[in-house]
C-alpha cells in the first residue's frame, strides 16, 4: 500500500528542487504522484517528468483560464498532442470552468471544456474537473454529455451540489488543506470514503498555510479522514489505493 497524490503541478518547482521533494515524498510513503498539465509547456513538462520518475504519473490538459489565451488552432493542437501521447498519461486534467472574473469569455470555456470531455471519453480516460465559482454549470456539462469517470478537484460548491456529485458516483479529491477547511471537513462527512482520492494541488494549499506545498504532505489528507470517519490510517491508505485503481488504471 501507498499514499496517493492524484493531484499536483510540481513541474513548476525547479530541476534542482525536484530531486529533494520526490525524496520527500518516498520517505514519507507517497508512491504515486498524478502531476497535472495546463497548457502546452506544461503538458510537456509532465511528459519529462513522467518519463524521469517512476513515481510520477501524467495528466494533460487545458486549464479553462489557459484555453482563453489560445487560438482555436493551437487549442486543436494540444488536443493532439495529447491524443498522441495517449498511452502516456492517465488522466485528461486540469481541466474544467473557471467563472471567477464574471462574464468573462465563459462561452469560449465552456467550448474548450466540452472538447475535453470529448477528448476523455474517446480515450476512456478519467477527467480531473476544477469548477471555481462554476460549480453548477460544470455538473450540468459532465451530466448532459453523460460522463462516468469525473474527479472532482478541490470541489467548493454548495453542499446539494456535493449531493449530486456523490449521487452521480464521481469521485471527489480532497486537499490536504483539509485541515483547516470546513468545506472539505463536511465533502468528507458527506461522501462515503469509495468516492474520496486525496491531493496537494502542489505547490498551492499548504495544510499549514506555509508558502509551497509539496506531495509528502498529502498524508495530512489521508490523516484527517481518518479522522472524520474514525478509521485507522491503515485502512484509508488502503480505501483510497482501491479507489485510485478503479478509476485510473
Amino acid at each position: 500500500m501507498v499514499y496517493i497524490d492524484v493531484h499536483c503541478h510540481i513541474d513548476m518547482y525547479s530541476d534542482e528542487e525536484l530531486p529533494a521533494i520526490i525524496e520527500r515524498a518516498r520517505k514519507a510513503g507517497v508512491g504515486i504522484i498524478v502531476n497535472n498539465g495546463i497548457n502546452a509547456e506544461t503538458n510537456r513538462k509532465t511528459l519529462g517528468l513522467i518519463e524521469k520518475y517512476d513515481d510520477i504519473k501524467g495528466a494533460m490538459g487545458i486549464y479553462p483560464c489557459e484555453a482563453l489565451n489560445m487560438k482555436d488552432g493551437e487549442i486543436e493542437r494540444e488536443i493532439e498532442f495529447i491524443r498522441s501521447n495517449k498511452d502516456k498519461i492517465v488522466a485528461i486534467g486540469e481541466v474544467g470552468l473557471d467563472f471567477k472574473e464574471d462574464g468573462k469569455e465563459h462561452v469560449k470555456q465552456e467550448r474548450v471544456f466540452r472538447k475535453m470531455i470529448e477528448l476523455a471519453k474517446e480515450l476512456d480516460k478519467p477527467i480531473i474537473v476544477h469548477s471555481r465559482k462554476a460549480e453548477e454549470r460544470c455538473i450540468e456539462i459532465l451530466e448532459e454529455m453523460k460522463v462516468q469517470k469525473v474527479m472532482m478537484h478541490c470541489f467548493s460548491g454548495k453542499l446539494k451540489l456535493v449531493e449530486r456529485i456523490r449521487d452521480n458516483g464521481w469521485f471527489f479529491s480532497i486537499p490536504a488543506n483539509v485541515k483547516n477547511s470546513e468545506q472539505f471537513q463536511n465533502i468528507v462527512k458527506m461522501v462515503d470514503i469509495k468516492q474520496l482520492l486525496c491531493e496537494t494541488d502542489s505547490p498551492f494549499l499548504h495544510p499549514d498555510r506555509e508558502k509551497n506545498n509539496e506531495p509528502a504532505n498529502v498524508v495530512v489528507s489521508y490523516e484527517m479522514i481518518a479522522k472524520i470517519k474514525n478509521l485507522k490510517l491503515k485502512e484509508v491508505e488502503k480505501q483510497i489505493e482501491k479507489n485510485y485503481r478503479k478509476l485510473f488504471e
